[in-house]
């Protein structure tokens, strides 16, 4: 092996020139490498992003950088279109946060701003500064029913009133033990009376002493209680509307928190420099707890959940273990005694909340296991320290979906005060409930085989504003339905997708646009069903306009199991007489690409017309565990990423194959982070299957991932050592035929470059030759630098051009496209 000066690894399959004319019919304005990974703002347009309407209506606010600077400014237009005009830092400076909390009225907000907090009169415009210190004040949110403004300040609740201008502190939590009192060692105390009895002056001192304890305690009447922490932390304080209860988080760290190091090798002080980054998958994790303190009785109390329905109910891949350790049986006559047997394990939980309604008299609480396989959301009655159950969801994988993520997800109360609203993929699909908070009635709101992406109510709460894909998994429209269920009505109608800001009033609509093919505009339209969008922005160049860019079709086929898969495909105007192809393979795991709107993937989405330029056929799977498409999809990679999101992209080779008249020997595979994961998974195990893989930014073994990502799909590895055999490309290396090309950024704080390094030594060790590294020392886990993007981008050109188009097909030698029986 021999270092080159880009720092990659000696590539030993044969190395062609890249073909740089055009093919037949291609367009005037033919594409490079070069020109689409140059800076974004520069080739592309600086796409409009991050809009929000000014309190009075009057403006639309959007981050956007017609100017191709370094980064994006703030600009604003107005509804009836006029020209954008930039925001200075003087007027920023003058502007309200974008987010606050409202009042029940909304007409007046709270937002923090630079660490301080402030109160604006939305009908006036006037705002007043509620702090102005050099300690950093945050969340702020109305409190005692709109009385007063809560925040929090190194770790403490106060309460500021607007009519007098009083702040008062509701909170004294403090680290550490609380001080020890007089102690009741009998010797101690006859040595304390002995010396009183003798000596007037320290007789007199104490005296002193005491009178100041009582002034003391008289004052403390007047503060808050000292609530002693030890080593723990306190989160998320909040005040109940009635003022008589505090809730708090208490946050306990790990003790034994190792994280791993990556050297950072080229830095501006000329040393390498560590950063700290994460711990690994199974390391001991935070603990939470919800404490409470009654003001009103003056204690507190952490809150008990041992009555939760099925906290002892363990999942159920424990089985396939516990039979192959299962307990000796007891001799004849002897009795196994009950005393003897495991206490039943109790789950960890993670409380969020509580949330409480308007006047305060109810609140609930969304809990959720630590191995996250179970979701309770609970009604809490603080006076009785009591919870009972409202909604319980199962899933023997895990919990998430739109509406429901890992915490508390779209919650909050209905107008009547009496019923919750919650999302749930109960049927399969993210969907909209509601729960009676004392009998425990559910209703479902929403139905069908669609997801409900984004759900709120109108400020008058009797209309729900909702984003769902309801006509096709590639699209995302606006709707508008009864506060009480009943027909979506759809508001947008153009195919692609739309992102919403609704104007203060309700009867606008700010609209960020696309299209497959055209990117990100902002537009504004009526809040009425099928009105016109009107655009506002214009950000694309006109270079990038020269070249007419393919609207990928939108392809569904059918997998090994019967599923059907959703795939984006890319056909070349003429197919070089080679037929070569390559699958894509999109990161993220739980993301979509197979829509019909622009692609987060823009550079690759822009690769992949410049393949289909020169005659390859491309295809861009949503694969098992892809967003958009239901809790059962969401799925389908448990216990086992690399087997179904792996053989769909198999099934998609050979739909290449049948269909579009690609050569089977002369199939590619790329992608970065879980796609850089499959294409090793693709390499090591279907040989027969993919010609070549370019694996970037990779995961090579789940074990050295992180904890809250691979936990929820494989459990522990230590617990579920199985999943983790099969799911890393690292225990495959040996099933290497094809040629492979891996990058990885040398700063990648995410995947870390540990990953790759262990699968090269691997490699070595296995007398593999046919594969190189190309490392990128100033990269992160996402790419930044144009110059990074383009070396690893002619590489990956490089790979195809020479083993797909550039090699002779052995097509007649038998190969075929299927499963290798792993």
């Amino acid at each position: 092996m021999r270092f080159y000066s880009a720092l990659r690894l000696l590539a030993l399959w044969p190395v062609a020139a890249v073909a740089q004319a055009p093919q037949a019919g291609a367009p005037l304005a033919p594409l490079s490498v070069e020109k689409i990974m140059r800076e974004p703002a520069q080739w592309l347009g600086g796409l409009p992003s991050a809009q929000y309407w000014s309190e009075d209506g009057k403006r639309i606010y959007f981050q956007w950088n017609p100017d191709r600077a370094r980064r994006d400014s703030l600009y604003y237009t107005t509804p009836d279109g006029k020209a954008p005009r930039k925001v200075s830092l003087a007027e920023q400076r003058q502007l309200p946060a974008a987010r606050g909390d409202y009042d029940a009225t909304h007409t007046r907000k709270v937002y923090e701003k630079d660490g301080d907090i402030y109160l604006l009169d939305l009908k006036s415009g006037r705002t007043r500064r509620i702090t102005n210190t050099a300690e950093r004040e945050v969340e702020p949110e109305f409190a005692l029913q709109g009385r007063a403004v809560s925040y929090t300040r190194n770790g403490n609740l106060f309460t500021w009133d607007p009519a007098t201008g009083e702040t008062t502190q509701r909170t004294d939590f403090r680290r550490g033990q609380r001080p020890p009192g007089p102690s009741a060692d009998k010797s101690e105390k006859y040595l304390r009376a002995q010396q009183l009895a003798l000596f007037q002056v320290i007789k007199q001192r104490e005296q002193d002493r005491q009178a100041r304890e009582r002034l003391q305690k008289a004052l403390a009447k007047l503060r808050p209680k000292p609530i002693y922490l030890g080593n723990q932390t306190v989160e998320n304080l909040r005040l109940s509307p009635d003022g008589r209860y505090v809730t708090y988080s208490l946050v306990q760290a790990p003790t034994n928190d190792k994280v791993a190091i990556v050297p950072s090798f080229v830095t501006a002080s000329g040393f390498t420099e560590d950063i700290n980054t994460r711990n690994k998958v199974g390391a001991p994790q935070t603990a939470y707890e919800l404490g409470i303190y009654d003001i009103g009785r003056d204690t507190t109390f952490v809150l008990g959940y041992k009555e939760l329905k099925g906290l002892d109910e363990q999942p159920a891949y424990r089985k396939e273990y516990a039979l192959k350790a299962k307990a000796p049986v007891p001799a004849e006559g002897d009795k196994a005694s009950t005393k003897d047997k495991p206490a039943t394990e109790l789950r960890r939980v993670v409380p969020h909340g509580p949330y409480w309604n308007d006047s305060g008299q109810r609140a609930f609480l969304v809990m959720r296991s630590t191995d996250n396989k179970d979701r309770w959301i609970v009604s809490l009655d603080p006076t009785t320290q009591k919870i009972a159950l409202l909604d319980r969801q199962r899933d023997e994988a895990w919990i998430n979906g739109p509406g429901i993520g890992y915490e508390a997800g779209n919650v909050g109360w209905m107008p009547d005060g009496r019923r919750i609203y919650f999302q749930s993929e109960e049927t399969g699909y993210s969907h909209l409930y509601t729960a009676d908070a004392t009998s425990g009635q559910k209703k479902a709101l929403t139905s069908g085989n669609f997801e409900v992406q984004q759900a709120k109510l109108s400020r008058d709460k009797k209309t729900w504003y909702i984003t769902a894909n309801k006509p096709h998994p590639g699209e995302q429209h606006f709707y508008r339905m009864p506060a009480e269920g009943g027909q979506l009505t759809q508001i947008t109608s153009q195919s692609g997708a739309h992102e919403v800001a609704l104007s203060p009033d309700e009867k606008t609509l700010a609209v960020r646009y696309s299209y497959a093919n055209k990117p990100w505009e902002l537009y504004v339209m009526d809040n009425k069903p099928g009105a016109k969008m009107r655009q506002l922005t214009h950000s694309t160049t006109k270079e990038f306009e020269s070249y007419k860019w393919r609207e990928p079709e939108v392809v569904t086929f059918k997998a090994q199991d019967g599923a059907l898969v959703h795939a984006r495909l890319y056909r070349p105007a003429q197919q070089d007489p080679t037929r070569p192809a390559v699958i894509f393979v999109h990161g993220a795991g739980y993301l979509q690409n197979a829509h019909k709107w622009w692609s987060q993937y823009f550079r690759e989405y822009m690769f992949h017309n410049l393949l289909a330029d020169r005659g390859y056929t491309v295809l861009d799977v949503d694969y098992r565990g892809s967003a958009g498409y239901g809790r059962d999809w969401r799925t389908g990679i448990y216990r086992y990423m690399g087997g179904k999101d792996l053989s769909d992209h198999v099934d998609g080779a050979k739909l290449l194959v049948d269909k579009y008249n690609v050569d089977p020997q002369r199939i590619g595979i790329y992608g970065g982070s879980y796609g850089g994961f499959i294409t090793l998974m693709a390499m090591f195990t279907q040989p027969e299957v993919f010609k070549s893989g370019a694996a970037l930014r990779s995961v090579t073994d789940w074990a050295h991932y992180n904890h809250g990502y691979t936990d929820n799909i494989l459990n522990e590895p230590y617990n579920d050592s199985v999943a983790y055999a099969r799911s890393s490309p690292i225990n495959f290396a040996e099933g290497l035929k094809g040629n492979l090309l891996m990058c990885h950024g040398m700063v990648d704080t995410n995947v870390h470059f540990q990953d790759i390094v262990r699968l090269t030594q691997r490699l070595i060790e296995l007398g593999k030759d046919n594969w190189e590294l190309a490392v990128y020392p100033v990269e992160d886990h996402g790419f930044v630098e144009p110059s990074s993007w383009t070396d690893e981008y002619k590489r990956i050109l490089k790979l195809f051009e020479t083993t797909l188009r550039n090699q002779p097909s052995t097509a007649a030698a038998g190969g075929a496209v299927g499963s290798s029986g792993k």
